[in-house]
């Protein structure tokens, strides 16, 4: 199931200050990364330059430290 992504109107962590980007906080990483847990670019999730830098290092601590995943299973027919 393809899920798709519209670009926003701004940042959502420069929009909302109190919002902060945890490497241990894996519901707040989870809709920047598609299916397959890749990133999403930041044309498409509509993250600042300076956020998405601080978003893509936080999901590789996550991902070193196993709170997500490298990638997801893949189901083979």
């Amino acid at each position: 199931m393809k899920r798709s992504f519209h670009r926003g109107r701004g940042c959502r962590f420069c929009a909302e200050p109190a919002l902060k980007i945890d490497y241990k906080d894996s519901i707040i990483l989870r809709p920047f990364l598609t299916e397959r847990a890749k990133l999403v670019p930041r044309r498409i999730s509509g993250n600042c330059a300076k956020h998405q830098r601080v978003l893509t290092l936080a999901v590789k601590r996550a991902r070193h430290l196993a709170f997500i995943a490298y990638t997801s299973t893949q189901i083979r027919m």
